[in-house]
Order: C-alpha cells, then sequence, then structure tokens
C-alpha cells in the first residue's frame, strides 16, 4: 500500500471514530439532560446550559479530527 493511500485510509478512518463517538457522547448527554429534566423541571436553566457546553465540546472532538487528517493528507504529497 502506498504511503498516501495509507494516509487517506487513516484520516478517514480516524474522522469516521471521532465522529462515531461524538453521536454516542451527544445522545448520552442529551438523554441525560432529558432525565434531569422530568426529574426537576424547576432546573431547566442550569440544566439546559450545562447540556448546551457539553455538546458543544463533544462536537469540536471531530472538528478536530479533521483538521488533524487534512493536516496529515498535506504532509503526505
Amino acid at each position: 500500500m502506498e504511503l498516501g493511500a495509507g494516509a487517506a485510509l487513516g484520516a478517514a478512518l480516524a474522522v469516521g471514530l471521532a465522529a462515531l463517538g461524538a453521536g454516542i457522547g451527544d445522545g448520552m448527554v442529551t438523554g441525560s439532560a432529558v432525565s434531569s429534566l422530568a426529574r426537576q423541571p424547576e432546573a431547566r436553566g442550569s440544566i439546559m446550559t450545562t447540556m448546551f457546553i457539553s455538546v458543544g465540546l463533544i462536537e469540536a472532538m471531530p472538528i478536530i479530527a479533521v483538521v488533524i487528517a487534512f493536516i496529515l493528507l498535506g504532509n503526505v504529497g
């Protein structure tokens, strides 16, 4: 396997796994937030704020993976 093909395969795998992990993490955070809202509806503001911050941090992972993949693919050529 050539170096470029291996790098492309590795970059695609890294981005795909990062997206999978982010999807699982988003689902867990959102499910926990809905469960918390069902138990304590009066704490809606703080729960939603914490959820949005957490989802934003989780979604940063695939974005960073894409940037790293582009950097690695740029150095191969």
